[in-house]
Formats: C-alpha cells, sequence, structure tokens
C-alpha cells in the first residue's frame, strides 16, 4: 500500500532535527493553549476553547487559512500533478484568492455578526434547525475524510519513504502528537502552532524549489534552470505543461471554461462553507479582522505555483534529462500523462508519481537538509490535521451533543469536545487503506468534492444574496442535491462504459457546475412554492442589496478590506497574461527561451 524508497538516506542530523521540531511544536502549542485558557474565562469556557475567545487577530487568521489548506495532500499530490500535467492544477491555487474575497466581502460580516460558533449554526439562523444536523454531519464527514484522513495518507507515503520506517508508525505517531495539542489547547493552539508551520512549511518550500533549479541548472546554476527547463519541453504535449489555462479538447480534460465555470462551486465550499476552513474567521477579534484575514490568506496563495507545482514539473525535466540512472519518464502508448519507472536489481518496474515528492527530497536536497523538508512536511500534516480535529470537536460539541443536551454546562462541553476529536483520529487512521487506492490523490479529492460541494454552495451563496431562500427551499435543494451528487458520482465510477455519455463524458469541474445549476433552481423553485414562513430568518441574515456588502467602513489606509480585496483582485489578474503562463510572464529575463513569447 505505501512506498519504500531504496534510495532513503538520511543522516543522525536530519533525525534531530524533525524530533525536535515536533517536540517544541507539540509544547509549545499545549503550552499556549494552557495560557489562553488560565487568561480569561470572561466568554466562557466552551468558546475560549473552541474560538479562542474571539481574539484572533488578521495575521494569524491569514496564515492560519493557509496553514489548514496547505498539507502534506497538497506537497505530494501538487508536486505529483506538476510533474505528470504541469501548471494547470495550480487553478485551483490561484483560483482560491477569488473565493477568499467573497468569504471576506460577503460571509464574513454575517459570520461575526451573528456571533455563531459553527456553520451549521449560521445555516440554523438563516434558514431552520433541519438545515443545521445536514451540513454538521455532511462537516464532520468532509473532515474526517477530506482534510484528516487523506493528509495521514500522503504523510505516511513521504515519511516512511524518507525514514524508511513502517508507514503505521508514522501515522499513529503524527496522530498522537497532533491530537496531544489540539485536544489540551484548542483553537488558540491550533492557530498559534500552525503561524509557526506555515513559516517552517515555506522554508522548506522555498528549498526543494531552489535546489531543483540549481540541480537542473547544472554549472549555470540557478539561472540556468529555467533555460534548461524550456529546452527539455519538446514535444507540443510538453509544451503545454508551461500553460495553466488549456484549450478545448485538451488531453488533461481541463479546459479553461471548466476551471472558470466549476472551480467556484468547489472554492466557495471549501473557503466560505466548510467549518476546517472558516473557524478560524469565526475566531476573529472583529469584523476588521474577520474581513482582513482572508485577504492576506489571498495573497499568500499566489506563491504554491511557483513552491509546490513548478518544483513537480521541474523534476519531471530533470528525471527526462537522464540525471539519475535507475529513473526514467515513461510514456505509455496513447497515455495522456508521463508515468515514473525505477530500476530496482537492473531491472525497470514502473512506480507510482505520487512518490515524485520525495523521490525530491531524497535525491535534490544535501545532507542534513532532509531533515528541515521533513519538519516541513510535518508542519503541513499536523496544521491540517489540528485544524480539522478542532472543527471536529467544536461541531461535535455544539451541532449535536448541545441540541440533545442544551444544558450541558460549559466544562463538560470541552471534555465531549476532546472525546470527540480523538475518536474523529481514530475513524481517520482507520479509512487510509481505502484512500489509499486513488491514483491521483489531487484529483482525487476534487473529484469528490465537486459531487457533494454543489447544495452547500447554493443555500449559502443564495442564503446571503436573496432573500427569498427559505427553510423548505433550503431543506429540499440539501437532500435533493446531496442525492443528485451521489447517484451521479455513482453512476460514473460504478457505470464504466455503460453509463450515461453525458455522465461519462463530463469532467469533473463541468459536472459541478452543472449540478450547482441544479441545485439553484431546486432552491429558487421549491423557495417560491414553499415561501418562508412567519418568524422564519428574524435576524435577517442577507444582503438588503449588493451595495450593503460594501456598506461597512473597515480600517483606513493600505489596511482597508476594499482596498485589500481590489488588490488581491489586481495581482491575480496580472498573474496570468501569455494564455495563463505565469512563470513566464515573472520571468522576462529569459523570455526568449520561452517558445511560448
Amino acid at each position: 500500500m505505501f512506498p519504500i524508497l531504496a534510495t532513503a538516506k538520511v543522516t543522525t542530523l536530519d533525525i534531530i532535527v524533525t524530533i525536535t521540531y515536533m517536540a517544541l511544536i507539540v509544547g509549545a502549542g499545549c503550552w499556549v493553549g494552557i495560557r489562553h485558557r488560565r487568561k480569561s474565562a470572561a466568554s466562557g469556557e466552551a468558546r475560549e476553547y473552541f474560538l479562542a475567545g474571539s481574539t484572533l487577530t488578521w495575521p494569524m487568521i491569514g496564515m492560519a487559512l493557509f496553514a489548514t489548506n496547505i498539507s502534506c495532500v497538497h506537497l505530494v499530490s501538487l508536486a505529483q500533478a506538476g510533474f505528470e500535467e504541469g501548471l494547470l492544477q495550480g487553478n485551483f491555487e490561484w483560483m482560491a484568492a477569488f473565493t477568499l474575497v467573497l468569504l471576506a466581502i460577503f460571509f464574513a460580516p454575517f459570520y461575526i455578526r451573528s456571533r455563531i460558533a459553527t456553520l451549521p449554526d449560521f445555516l440554523e439562523k438563516r434558514y431552520g434547525r433541519t438545515c443545521r444536523d445536514i451540513l454538521a454531519g455532511f462537516s464532520l464527514v468532509s473532515a474526517i475524510l477530506i482534510h484528516i484522513g487523506f493528509s495521514l495518507l500522503t504523510g505516511a507515503i513521504v515519511l516512511s519513504g524518507l525514514f524508511d520506517i513502517n508507514p503505521w508508525v508514522s501515522i499513529v505517531v503524527i496522530a498522537v502528537a497532533t491530537a496531544a495539542y489540539v485536544v489540551v489547547g484548542g483553537l488558540m493552539a491550533v492557530v498559534f502552532t500552525e503561524t509557526v508551520e506555515t513559516v517552517v512549511l515555506l522554508v522548506g518550500a522555498v528549498l526543494i524549489t531552489y535546489f531543483s533549479f540549481k540541480f537542473l541548472g547544472g554549472d549555470a546554476g540557478v539561472a540556468g534552470g529555467w533555460s534548461k527547463l524550456m529546452s527539455l519541453l519538446e514535444s507540443p504535449q510538453e509544451k503545454q505543461m508551461m500553460s495553466m489555462l488549456r484549450p478545448a479538447g485538451d488531453s488533461s480534460g481541463m479546459p479553461w471554461y471548466a476551471i472558470f465555470l466549476g472551480y467556484p462551486v468547489l472554492g466557495i465550499w471549501y473557503w466560505c462553507a466548510d467549518q476546517t476552513i472558516v473557524q478560524r474567521v469565526l475566531g476573529a477579534k472583529d469584523e476588521n479582522h474577520a474581513r482582513v484575514g482572508p485577504l492576506f490568506a489571498a495573497l499568500i496563495k499566489i506563491l504554491p505555483v511557483f513552491l509546490f507545482v513548478l518544483p513537480g514539473l521541474m523534476f519531471y525535466a530533470i528525471v527526462k534529462s537522464g540525471s539519475f540512472e535507475d529513473l526514467r519518464i515513461l510514456w505509455a502508448e496513447g497515455a495522456t500523462r508521463p508515468g515514473l519507472e525505477l530500476a530496482t536489481g537492473g531491472t525497470w518496474a514502473a512506480i507510482e508519481t505520487k512518490e515524485a515528492y520525495t523521490h525530491m527530497i531524497v535525491r535534490l536536497l544535501p545532507s542534513g537538509l532532509t531533515g528541515v523538508m521533513a519538519a516541513a512536511l510535518i508542519a503541513a500534516l499536523m496544521s491540517t490535521v489540528s485544524g480539522a480535529l478542532n472543527s471536529i470537536s467544536t461541531l461535535f460539541s455544539y451541532d449535536l451533543w448541545k441540541r440533545f443536551k442544551p444544558e450541558t454546562p460549559d466544562h463538560k462541553l470541552v471534555t465531549i469536545g476532546r472525546v470527540a476529536a480523538v475518536c474523529a483520529m481514530l475513524v481517520a487512521i482507520g479509512l487510509v487503506p481505502l484512500l489509499s487506492r486513488y491514483g491521483s490523490i489531487f484529483r482525487g479529492i476534487n473529484d469528490i468534492i465537486a459531487h457533494i460541494a454543489p447544495p452547500v454552495t447554493a443555500v449559502f451563496l443564495w442564503g446571503v444574496l436573496w432573500k427569498g431562500a427559505s427553510y423548505r427551499g433550503a431543506l429540499t435543494t440539501m437532500i435533493g442535491g446531496a442525492i443528485t451528487g451521489m447517484l451521479v458520482f455513482a453512476t460514473n465510477k460504478l457505470g464504466g462504459e455503460s453509463a450515461p455519455a453525458f455522465i461519462r463524458d463530463t469532467n469533473f469541474m463541468m459536472m459541478a457546475f452543472y449540478l450547482f445549476l441544479f441545485c439553484s433552481a431546486l432552491l429558487f423553485v421549491s423557495s417560491m412554492l414553499m415561501p418562508k414562513r412567519a418568524g422564519e430568518d428574524p435576524e435577517q441574515l442577507y444582503f438588503k442589496s449588493l451595495g450593503e456588502c460594501l456598506a461597512f467602513k473597515g480600517w483606513s489606509g493600505i489596511g482597508n478590506y476594499k482596498f485589500l480585496a481590489v488588490l488581491v483582485i489586481a495581482v491575480m489578474a496580472l498573474m496570468t497574461p501569455s494564455g495563463g503562463r505565469p512563470v513566464a510572464a515573472l520571468s522576462k529575463r529569459h523570455a526568449q527561451s520561452n517558445p511560448f513569447e
């Protein structure tokens, strides 16, 4: 199930660095969490534990949003995507900036003003109790499956390959270490450690990017790496790897229009309606911090294309150049993506491209830095898992337990949340063997999300934009949309060639868009047929007009959320000239080497 690389080579220094980092981050997380809990109990112990007493500032929110999103899943799967498809999957990173703007402008104001503890709580206030229950259950499953399960899987793949240890040992050690400071310290411990882990993660990513360019450039050094990359991408299919926006009919199955139509459906669910992500915003000090934090995260989201996706493409070029005698590119007949072959005992055998990132660490980094990179990977893994565990404990305590036992005191609610976090971790560990069956981790995750996100995106988006969205309409949409999405997914996966052509031939991004249109129509029609009842949505959690979303004055100067929102949009628009070739746009010095200019 897990690869163990024969080439794994770590020094004593690497092991010391890795163990020291884990000990320090767990100890610091526990200390900060306990110190914060003792410092103030003004808002109640439960709110202190689950939402850090609503004291989070914009830098902490922004870095925590970024760290929770960028997990081992991203480091491993984006490198795999870069190796197989070039910069294409970078769209998921840059398009996220626009949905973070939506979070700051449209959603954060209602979340903060209504003083909710969870997003299901918001749905209850906007629609009704049953909508809250459905979203709570859905959020628990998605947190365990996507945020924890896949993170543990990719962590096991990399760490077992680096240190030549049993993958289950690495899973258990990471699980216990992460659960320790989450259970003890709550959200404040999570956000503090995520801030530290973001820095460590970025340092590690910069190292692997630097040494990729240096290795490929040879005697010409880092500067020569870019020119060498361009010269090695020879065939039309290889040259297309430099483009993020692909034409219709592209072999990737993800043309430009699928990105622009499908990603917002996935992005609004992930960045604006997923408890694991949005919980950082719910713990904001005030509305200004809640708005600016996501915009700060949007600016940081520029980095993953260069630090996570591009190195995978660089490694493709390195392997193609023949730098390694025991590793080579495999282009099977009729294949749309390259594979990898490893020579063991004189025999060539195909290996999974998800192992590419581990090979990069082992083969490109000089001795002593493997431990730093391992620490960065552990940082990414722990930040995502810790955020998911805290969200699970909050959801279970507030949205499930407290519904049936509303008289539960705060101190017992915290204990229940801790038990829920431990149980969720155990379930996620048990799911790892099943999740390991996916070939491309990144596509697998987004394929699942594409079929379950549309109803949630529809009820949240139209819920804040349209006052006519009713409780019965939202309930019909959530149930009907979920069933439809599951049926389409099951038909596609189980039906094979016998599945209807529309389902079989539609890529998952366009399917997400079509399902969103269906859910939106279902919400509008059912809300018209079953309009709001008297007393429904008493807090009027929707914008009376589009101008109302910008009525909040905010801070003056460059810290104003309106200025920052425009800045984010302008920067992201400037990043993709020349047909979506961002690296070329930022590297005019080497433009003569780029065949696309």
